[in-house]
């Protein structure tokens, strides 16, 4: 006797529970406002220096603090309430937004000081992530963790879409300024929105920071299927960090362009993301994780040619599309990987593993691109970047191929 599988559950299902929704949204304008300032950020460091390497540790400023601190982060979430970690995030990105709004209003921004701003900012996203994405849990059923998990990501590339265009028209018209100001604006939103929530938890029990870490480390170490997420996450984020980094440079000196074609280009990428969201739920439920993301890197390594050598706008915007959409692929696939085979019980340390390892990888793959490009100049430096992501691809895929549906899934 066969039994039939149950249906599908809808890419929408996470809609149907109240939290959910007040995060989303609330979540969604915070993006916004975040995507906001970091095209202010990396375009007003092309006009306050000529260095390659300063524009793309912008990108990297943003990163180097998940990987420096999101270990510790990991057990902040699980030793907490969550809610109250993400509240405290929330509440010192606010006030670190608006530092830099009035220290640049003022004239005083420098690019060391932009960089400490950004670093500042990245402390507080390093903080928030895993509490953040381990409460997701707490918003929604288990079957309806991935859509959840998908649903967040597409909050994030919508912002990815329409934040970098509006970002670009409004620091064309008023000055960066005034799109730091907007994102400390942003956070408040997402603030009411946290304290107005009170989920029941049990209380966390806390241990020794240390051996908490500890615990979250062995698990990853110990875990076979995991270690194979975290090697394809490192992998990924070393090459596709190169795009983003070198991005605003490319603007300024291949095309010649401006904030608006920076942020049109990042709205494409943004674009390509929701797009590729939406239906790469039931493309992974068909081929399985691993093809998803090996055939990803591929397509982001393809779309990276033509940005290497293209003089034009058109061309790059149809470049960041594709590679935004493999970037999604990618990343929410990784993320709903480790979400899966992780016990609830040190959930956030898993997840700041990834983020570490992940979001680590991108910071360090910006800085040696950056520096790849002030040597062999932006062309160079980014088909290294297409060439690491398609022989780790290649290679990785049968070293190290992601799990199969089953292996090593916790069962709840």
């Amino acid at each position: 006797m066969t039994s039939a599988h149950p249906p599908a559950p809808s890419a929408f299902a996470p809609f149907r529970y109240p939290a959910f929704r007040a995060i989303w949204t609330a979540n969604l304008a915070s993006n916004m406002g975040s995507m906001i300032q970091s095209v202010g950020a990396a375009w007003l460091m092309t006009e306050l220096t000529q260095s390659h390497l300063l524009i793309a540790l912008v990108q990297a400023g943003a990163t180097i603090p998940i990987m420096l601190l999101g270990v510790f982060a990991g057990a902040i979430a699980d030793n907490f309430d969550r809610r109250r970690v993400m509240l405290a995030a929330q509440t010192g990105m606010l006030i670190v937004s608006a530092a830099l709004t009035l220290t640049t209003w003022m004239g005083a921004i420098t690019p060391m000081l932009l960089l400490f701003f950004t670093l500042a900012v990245g402390c507080g996203t390093a903080l928030n992530g895993p509490a953040w994405q381990a409460s997701v849990r707490l918003q929604v059923g288990p079957r309806d963790l991935p859509q959840a998990i998908a649903l967040n990501t597409i909050a994030f590339n919508l912002a990815r879409s329409a934040g970098p265009a509006l970002g670009g028209l409004l620091i064309s018209l008023s000055g960066p300024a005034t799109g730091f100001a907007f994102n400390a604006i942003s956070y408040v939103a997402l603030i009411i929105v946290l304290l107005r929530w009170h989920p029941e938890v049990p209380t966390p029990q806390r241990k020794p920071m240390l051996s908490a870490i500890a615990a979250g480390l062995r698990f990853c170490a110990h875990s076979d299927p995991v270690r194979r997420v975290l090697i394809r996450g490192l992998a990924f984020g070393l090459g596709a960090a190169g795009f983003q980094a070198l991005l605003p440079s490319l603007i300024r000196d291949r095309l010649h362009g401006t904030e608006i074609d920076y942020g049109l280009c990042l709205a494409a990428f943004g674009a390509g993301s929701i797009f590729t969201a939406l239906w790469v739920g039931s493309v992974r439920r068909r081929w399985g994780s691993d093809k998803v993301v090996t055939f990803a890197a591929i397509i982001f390594a393809a779309a990276m040619l033509p940005v290497a050598v293209t003089r034009s706008l058109l061309p790059l915007l149809a470049a960041a599309f594709v590679a935004g959409g493999a970037w999604v692929s990618t990343l929410t696939t990784l993320n709903v990987a480790m979400q899966l085979r992780s016990p609830e019980e040190i959930l956030g340390r898993c997840l700041s593993i990834y983020q570490a390892v992940t979001f680590g990888a991108m910071a360090l793959g910006a800085w040696l691109l950056g520096m790849s490009a002030d040597h062999w100049g932006l062309k160079v430096a980014i088909l290294i970047s297409a060439s690491w992501l398609t022989i780790t691809a290649l290679f990785l895929h049968f070293v190290a191929p992601m799990p199969r549906r089953d292996e090593g899934r916790v069962t709840r």
